[in-house]
């Protein structure tokens, strides 16, 4: 979860899928287009022996590449699998419990913030991220205002990193960027693309020509 030429890096959230192999194969090609910091795994409608299957499958896939493997959710899956890091979407208890349980064995984010007073309250535990926005939650092409007037928020007055989700299109990417978020989560604009790889290609190349750079 480094910054890389100090500027906006892509995390990738997977889309729930039931066939586990075309999940794998969608993942494999979107790692393959370029530099990715994170994949955050959503557990989704699956049950929790399919979910920590479904972990076991791509976790290899994320950590092979050079991405941090995240878990959402479920830290006895994120164990088991020698997972980097969980997701958290809860309140300020919830992620401290985890921060103090689980740090510096495991990247420990958090989400779930609905507005500043909440992303404060959270940030008092002193997660590794604050995600702004809900993983499933790219259902317009751009990124939701809400989230990028938080993340441009915190990403000014707070040291932790943030990740902001961006839309259902790619040039939503660069709009996060500019919040001065570190980091720009995608989930359809990658994985709905004709080629995943060319899609992260793509925003890499968006974030590298125009995404505005961070000061020492």
């Amino acid at each position: 979860m480094t910054t890389k030429d100090d500027r906006c890096r892509l995390v990738l959230v997977v889309p729930a899928l039931d066939d586990m192999e075309r999940q794998a194969q969608l993942l494999e090609a979107a790692l393959a287009g370029g530099d990715v910091a994170s994949v955050i795994l959503p557990q989704g409608t699956l049950d929790d022996q399919a979910f920590q299957k479904q972990a076991e499958r791509l976790v290899p896939i994320i950590q092979a590449a050079g991405a941090a493997a995240l878990i959402a959710g479920d830290s006895r899956v994120a164990s088991r699998v020698k997972a980097d890091g969980l997701h958290i979407s809860g309140n300020g208890e919830a992620v401290a419990e985890a921060v103090e349980k689980f740090t510096p064995k495991l990247i420990v984010g958090a989400g779930g913030a609905a507005d500043r007073h909440q992303a404060l309250e959270i940030g008092e535990a002193r997660p590794d991220y604050m995600f702004f926005g809900k993983l499933d939650g790219d259902i317009k092409p751009e990124a939701h205002p809400k989230n990028l007037a938080l993340g441009e928020w915190w990403a000014s007055m707070i040291e932790i990193p943030c990740i902001v989700l961006g839309g259902s299109d790619l040039q939503s990417a660069l709009a996060v960027a500019e919040t001065g978020a570190e980091f720009v989560a995608l989930r359809q604009a990658i994985f709905s693309a004709p080629a995943p790889g060319e899609a992260v290609a793509a925003v890499n190349a968006l974030l590298d020509e125009k995404a505005p750079r961070f000061e020492d």
